[in-house]
């Protein structure tokens, strides 16, 4: 036991932040790519696929039962297991609409009710893992550790992104293209790529939650407080959440909070949920026609590294010049590259470095942008329920990207991409705007080392 408490950080914060990034990115990424590849209108698509945010969006409100049920760990396994099961069920139980159907675009969203229902449960679990990881974190290592260990959890986590959008999105390619022989499969069988690429993460997954079972430690401060049959500390945890949430809504600014973080990112929450369409529609529905490993390559990879880079040297700048000064400059580099999209869009090129080129531009501005975002949920999460706060700045978060994503799909449809493309650039002035009333109350100071 005394071995258990003590096990090597190493030995299980690389794999718990890995495992909790790969559900995020195959329900609300890897979906997207999935059903317009099965031939579901993008109105559909974005629309359902848009309202898998959900659950991330409503976190705040159960996490207290992750403090006051069972241990972090538990929560943990048990999470990981669900999902693990479900990515199982999945494999077993992805439609296979027709050939003619998938390349009509006529396949309607109903015929995928029992993927989206796993879907759901999938995002549920993975929120709920999300609270449990987090906290464990804290439990388990000393400040110390929690301090040098964070930029290892923030690097496998991106890991998981170029796993999940990368390296799976190729494999679902490199089946659809060439096929298994061997096993009977021909090339352009779409529906079994993708049931063999969730086979893949099935396995991954199930491997992940048997490796935790035996190697995540046991620190002696995550008891569950029911468990102790302390009541009072439940109705207390219970009492603390109403505070936090009574005092987040008398917050001095709090109408011009929610419109920034609902804002800031219009334009790309409009753009992120249609570029993967746009990459893989054909050249006659004015898309540029990538193969599905091409997309895996320049979105899942390149585009994820650049978003990565840019994110990193966001942190960088913001950190010697704070977050005031930094605040227009990050507005800029959110709105100005997405018109990479407006030129792909209207030039729609073949070459594949032109397309790489223009995505790592816009996903660099885009995670450089996000700094100043992430800084202001901070910055107007101070004070005494700065957690608590916090999380329900990430509540926000979430709205920012569902609801703008469940209608993007139809004004696309209504637009074409090109004439959407430039209706994003048109968003960029609400970003401006908002823009213009927080930068005059924020702290001078604030964000500066």
């Amino acid at each position: 036991m005394e071995k258990l408490k003590k096990r090597n950080p190493w030995a299980w914060i690389p794999t718990l932040y890995f495992a909790e990034g790969i559900p995020y990115f195959i329900v609300n990424n890897i979906s997207v790519l999935m059903l317009t590849k099965m031939g579901v209108p993008n109105g559909q698509m974005a629309m359902f696929t848009s309202l898998l945010y959900l659950p991330w969006m409503i976190k705040p409100f159960w996490s207290p039962f992750v403090d006051i049920i069972k241990t972090k760990r538990w929560w943990i396994l048990a999470m990981q297991a669900m999902m693990a099961v479900a990515f199982i069920l999945l494999t077993l139980t992805i439609p296979h609409p027709s050939a003619e159907t998938i390349a009509a675009g006529e396949t309607h969203i109903s015929v995928f009710t029992i993927t989206l229902i796993l879907f759901i449960i999938t995002a549920f679990a993975s929120a709920t893992h999300d609270i449990a990881a987090d906290g464990f974190y804290m439990l388990a290592l000393s400040t110390k550790d929690q301090a040098a260990f964070v930029g290892i959890r923030s690097t496998f986590y991106r890991l998981s992104s170029i796993f999940g959008q990368g390296v799976l999105v190729y494999i679902a390619g490199y089946i659809e293209s060439n096929g298994l022989p061997r096993f009977g499969i021909e090339a352009g069988n779409i529906p079994m790529s993708w049931v063999l690429t969730m086979a893949v993460t099935a396995v991954i997954f199930t491997l992940v939650t048997l490796y935790h079972t035996f190697i995540l430690p046991k620190p002696g401060s995550d008891k569950s407080n029911i468990a102790e049959g302390e009541k009072a500390s439940a109705a207390s945890i219970f009492k603390g959440f109403g505070n936090s949430f009574s005092t987040f809504f008398s917050k001095k600014g709090l109408w011009l909070a929610i419109a920034f973080m609902l804002l800031f990112r219009l334009p790309e929450a409009f753009l992120i949920k249609m570029c993967t369409p746009f990459l893989v529609a054909a050249p006659d529905q004015g898309g540029l026609g990538l193969s599905t490993e091409n997309v895996g390559i320049v979105y899942g990879t390149i585009g994820v590294f650049f978003l990565t880079i840019g994110g990193i040297i966001g942190g960088v700048f913001a950190s010697k010049v704070g977050l005031k000064k930094s605040l227009w400059i990050m507005a800029a580099c959110m709105t100005l590259p997405c018109l990479t999209f407006c030129y792909l869009s209207e030039v729609q090129p073949t070459n594949l470095w032109y397309i790489s080129t223009a995505v790592a531009i816009e996903q660099f501005g885009y995670g450089f942008g996000f700094t100043a975002y992430m800084l202001y949920m901070m910055y107007f999460s101070e004070g005494k329920f700065t957690t608590s706060h916090y999380a329900i700045c990430t509540a926000f978060m979430a709205m920012s990207m569902m609801l703008p994503g469940m209608v993007a799909g139809y004004l696309q449809e209504a637009l074409g991409y090109a004439n959407f493309f430039w209706m994003v650039i048109a968003c960029c002035a609400a970003t401006l705007v908002v823009t213009f009333f927080v930068d005059k109350k924020i702290d001078p100071e604030y964000g500066l080392k």
